[in-house]
């Protein structure tokens, strides 16, 4: 029987709506003149999470003949003492109309929004807009947008499934909050689901651990080494670790070791050429798309429609990859084995309509509370907002 998608209510539904129709194009709408800012946590060119943003920004450049001022590396390491507040001033000083703040660790953009009121602002993956959330605050011109990458890492966690060998999977993760936590549980449910189903192994049997570093990505001095993580996690037996962090150390260290004769694998995160760095054991790579929503946001600017929303895009499960519409989209790798693609592809399909739910009870949380009933299928709420990593994990909740 076909289950309820945990992922639709009417507000998105109609507000994804919104966004396709724009991203398809407004042809009257001239960005020509039009200015906006994008503040990136890391470099344009890290292979990961910044480097989407920046290629969105691209994007949005490209189809609407606006310019971009850019801000790299808002970051203690590259850039000590630099606030939020200096670099948005700056920016609107330059004739910014527009401002993106793309990372969670930018939550300043709270304070800072209500001092230049005039200027619209998207804090991307948070959630201050969102009126049913734990933390909204009644800000007119800041605005949310996240994509669905749950989806994107339980295909993740399904592709490690269907690869390893020696049943031991490993989650390089971040730093710890409800966000890394519900995308590393996603992993999880998307490795069990499959180690089962399709190669008929017993899910209980499959070891999934997850190590911190304590940053989306490595501060000499202050996190732990990505590389020496990932070293650690296939010295101690994973053959396949999953990346939740913003640049490419668990499929460089993969590549790296099957040069020397190991049989490794890993899955990268967040961009889209991130599998270039080692093909051969890349079993694929789960991406954000920012540009559709970043151009239909500027296009609302532009024609004085902005408002201040909280918006959480699903995929285009008509196209995963389809650039001009999707939020979230998966690249096959070369190192998914021989055989596995079909079940992959049915996996996904599942997903998309609605047959397979994996936030669906009995789930349990790390202590042993129980999160989702027999049956009980989660809410948004309750899955943006996960308190503990899942029974089963290896690793720390909090």
């Amino acid at each position: 029987m076909r289950t309820r998608k945990w992922y639709v209510s009417l507000f998105v539904v109609m507000t994804a709506f919104l966004l396709v129709a724009s991203a398809c194009g407004d042809d009257d709408v001239s960005g020509e003149g039009f200015k906006f800012g994008m503040i990136l946590v890391g470099s344009k060119d890290d292979r990961g999470w910044s480097q989407a943003h920046f290629e969105a920004g691209e994007y949005v450049e490209q189809e609407l003949g606006a310019e971009m001022i850019l801000f790299e590396n808002l970051n203690d390491a590259v850039n000590p003492g630099t606030t939020v507040e200096q670099v948005v001033g700056d920016m609107i000083a330059a004739g910014a109309e527009l401002v993106f703040a793309t990372s969670d660790d930018q939550d300043e953009i709270k304070e800072v929004a209500p001092k230049f009121p005039d200027t619209p602002m998207i804090w991307a993956s948070g959630d201050s807009a969102w009126q049913d959330g734990k933390a909204f605050v009644d800000v007119g011109n800041l605005g949310n947008v996240m994509g669905k990458m749950e989806f994107g890492k339980m295909i993740a966690g399904c592709a490690a499934a269907l690869t390893t060998q020696s049943g031991s999977l490993a989650y390089l993760g971040p730093l710890i909050n409800d966000e890394t936590r519900r995308l590393a549980n996603s992993a999880y449910l998307g490795a069990r689901y499959c180690y089962d189903e399709y190669r008929g192994l017993n899910a209980d049997d499959l070891e999934f651990q997850v190590t911190w570093i304590g940053f989306w990505f490595e501060i000499p001095g202050v996190t732990l080494s990505p590389t020496q993580v990932a070293n650690d996690f296939f010295g101690g037996g994973a053959d396949v670790v999953i990346s939740g962090i913003d640049t490419t150390e668990a499929i460089v260290v993969a590549g790296q070791r099957a040069a020397a004769g190991e049989d490794v694998w890993a899955v990268p995160y967040d961009f889209e050429g991130a599998c270039n760095e080692a093909p051969e054991r890349c079993l694929g790579t789960p991406y954000f798309n920012w540009g559709p929503a970043y151009l239909e946001i500027a296009e609302s600017v532009i024609t004085d429609d902005f408002e201040s929303t909280w918006v959480w895009l699903d995929p285009d499960w008509d196209d995963i990859n389809d650039k001009t519409k999707t939020a979230i989209g998966w690249v096959d790798g070369d190192g998914l084995p021989a055989g596995a693609q079909d079940d992959l592809d049915d996996f996904i399909s599942g997903l998309a309509d609605g047959d397979i739910n994996l936030f669906t009870g009995p789930l349990n949380y790390q202590d042993g509370t129980q999160w989702l009933a027999d049956g009980e299928e989660a809410t948004d709420f309750e899955i943006w907002y996960t308190e503990q990593l899942l029974e089963g994990m290896v690793g720390a909740s909090e």
